[in-house]
C-alpha cells in the first residue's frame, strides 16, 4: 500500500510530488498520459504572474505571491530556465487606466513587492515598441518568463530520484474507499493508498465525483498562441499584457526563455481534449497583441498552439481535504506561478490531517542540465573530449547534441517520443521544428531504448511516425 497517491503529473501534481518526496512517505504518480506534463502544463504562456489579478484574501492570492519566490529558487536549484523580466498592463483609455488603477491597489492589498503604475513616458523606457495609444501602464517586477514542461520534468525527475513512483498510460476508472484508505483503478491495475491526491486538471471534476458528491464542475477554455522565431525575440523586453477581462488575462506579447516571441492568448469555451488553433482563433490573438506592439512581424511565426485551461464554477482554487482525499482542482491561471506554494499548502493540509511525515536522512534536491550551445569554446572542447557523442549536433536550429539526447534518455524518468526528447533538450524547438532532426531522433531513441522506429511516437499514444511496409 502506497502511502500517497497523486492523480495527475502537470505542474500541480509534480510540485506535490517533489514536496513530499523529501519525507519518508511512499508515494506513487499516476497519470493517463504517456509522459510528464501533457495537458495545460505544456501549452500555455509560461509566466510567472506577480499576483496583482486575483482578488484580494483569495487563496489564489495567497499563494501566488507567496510562491513567486519559490518558483525562482526552485528553479535555480534544478537548473531549469526562468527569468525574471518583469511585467507591464497596459490601460489605452481612461476607462482601462482606472481598472490598472483597481489592479494596483489590489496587488499592494496582495503584497505584490515593488509593483507600481507609469505613466507612458516611464512604459515607454522600459517597453520601447509599445503602441503610442497608451495612456499609463502597471509595472510588476517580480513577474518572470519559466519553460513550464521542464519545471515539471525538473520536479518529477528529483521526485523520482528520490523514491516516487510514476505509472504513465494509466486512466483512473474509479475509486472506492476502505478501512485503511482508497483503491484506485487505472490502467487496468488495482492501487491501495492512504492519502489520495486530486490533481488531475481539466478532469478534477471526474474524479471528485469517484469519491465525494458533485460540488464542482471543470469548464475547459482554450486559448491559441503564435510562437514567432528568435528574430522577433527582441520585440519585447518583459510580459506585455492588456487588461484582463471575464475571459482571462488577455492576448499577451512576452519573450519566453528560450529567446523566441509568444503572442496570445484567446480564449473559448471548448472540450476538454481540444487543443486546435483555428483560423478564427489566430485571427483574433494577431488582432489584439497588435494594438499593444504594432511593429511584431507574423511573417516570423513558426509554429502555433493551443493549450485548454481547467477553469471551475468556483472563483477559486479549490484545495480541500475529506477523509484522506484532497482536491487540488481549478488550478488556472496562476497555477503555474502559484505551484510551489500550493505543493507548500498541501503538505501543511497533509499535517493537520494527522499524516507523520518524518524527513529522509539522505535526500536529493539538484538536478544538473547539460545545455551544450550555452557553454563556452573550452567548456565544449572539454565535454567533448570526455564523451564523443556532445560533438555531434543533432538540432541544427537550437544547436542540441546526441550527447544531450542521451543525457535525457538516461534520466529518472524515461522518453519514449519525440515530443518528449523536444521538452528535454529542446531538440525540435527551433525554426525547422524538428524537420531536419526528427529522424535523427527517431533512430537514437529506437537504438537506445532497443525497439524498431515503427514503435517510436511522436506524442500521445498512438501517434506513430513510421510504418513498416508489409510483406
Amino acid at each position: 500500500m502506497y502511502d500517497v497517491a497523486i492523480i495527475g503529473c502537470g505542474i500541480t501534481g509534480t510540485s506535490i510530488a517533489y514536496r513530499l518526496s523529501k519525507f519518508k512517505l511512499k508515494t506513487v504518480v499516476i497519470d493517463k498520459e504517456n509522459d510528464v506534463a501533457m495537458g495545460a502544463t505544456r501549452a500555455n504562456s509560461a509566466i510567472v504572474h506577480a499576483g496583482y489579478d486575483p482578488v484580494e484574501n483569495s487563496l489564489m492570492a495567497k499563494l501566488n505571491v507567496k510562491s513567486v519566490g519559490m518558483t525562482y529558487e526552485i528553479c535555480k536549484k534544478l537548473s531549469v530556465p526562468c527569468k525574471q523580466i518583469g511585467s507591464l498592463v497596459l490601460a489605452f483609455s481612461e476607462e482601462e487606466a482606472e481598472h490598472v488603477q483597481r489592479l494596483y491597489e489590489r496587488g499592494v492589498n496582495n503584497g505584490v513587492p515593488g509593483i507600481k503604475v507609469l505613466c507612458f513616458e516611464e512604459a515607454k523606457k522600459i517597453e520601447p515598441m509599445i503602441s503610442d495609444e497608451v495612456k499609463c501602464a502597471l509595472y510588476a517586477p517580480s513577474a518572470g518568463v519559466i519553460n513550464p514542461w521542464e519545471y515539471a520534468l525538473a520536479l518529477a525527475e528529483t521526485a523520482a530520484a528520490n523514491g516516487t513512483e510514476m505509472l504513465f498510460s494509466s486512466e483512473v476508472t474509479n475509486i472506492s474507499k476502505t478501512e485503511k484508505g482508497y483503491v484506485i483503478t487505472a490502467g487496468g491495475k488495482e492501487i491501495e493508498a492512504k492519502t489520495v491526491i486530486n490533481a488531475s486538471g481539466c478532469g478534477a471534476d471526474k474524479i471528485h465525483d469517484m469519491v465525494l458528491p458533485h460540488e464542482f464542475d471543470i469548464t475547459p477554455n482554450k486559448g491559441a498562441y503564435f510562437l514567432l522565431d528568435k528574430s522577433e525575440g527582441k520585440r519585447a523586453n518583459c510580459v506585455v499584457f492588456q487588461c484582463p477581462n471575464k475571459d482571462g488575462k488577455g492576448v499577451l506579447v512576452s519573450p519566453t526563455v528560450h529567446g523566441n516571441l509568444i503572442v496570445g492568448p484567446n480564449a473559448v469555451a471548448c472540450d476538454a481534449e481540444d487543443t486546435s488553433a483555428t483560423a478564427e482563433d489566430l485571427a483574433f490573438v494577431r488582432q489584439k497583441a497588435v494594438k499593444s506592439i504594432p511593429s511584431v512581424d507574423f511573417r516570423a511565426n513558426i509554429r502555433n498552439f493551443a493549450g485548454v485551461r481547467p477553469n471551475s464554477t468556483k472563483n477559486d482554487f479549490i484545495i480541500e481535504a475529506n477523509d484522506g482525499f484532497i482536491d487540488v482542482a481549478g488550478i488556472k491561471s496562476p497555477g503555474l506561478a502559484s505551484a510551489a506554494a500550493i505543493a507548500e499548502y498541501v503538505e501543511d493540509m497533509m499535517r493537520s490531517g494527522g499524516v507523520k511525515l518524518e524527513p529522509k536522512a539522505s535526500y536529493t534536491d539538484e538536478r544538473k542540465q547539460v545545455r551544450f550551445k550555452e557553454l563556452s569554446h573550452e567548456e565544449r572542447a572539454e565535454l567533448v573530449k570526455q564523451n564523443p557523442a556532445y560533438g555531434r549536433v543533432i538540432c541544427r536550429c537550437e544547436t542540441v547534441t546526441e550527447g544531450e539526447i542521451l543525457d535525457a534518455i538516461h534520466r529518472p524518468i524515461v522518453p519514449h517520443t519525440v515530443d518528449g526528447i523536444k521538452r528535454r533538450c529542446g531538440a525540435g524547438l527551433g525554426r525547422c521544428q524538428g524537420g531536419f532532426c526528427g529522424p535523427r531522433v527517431v533512430e537514437i531513441l529506437a537504438r537506445e531504448l532497443g525497439v524498431g522506429r515503427e514503435k517510436i511516437e511522436k506524442d500521445k499514444t498512438g501517434s506513430y511516425i513510421v510504418r513498416r511496409r508489409e510483406d
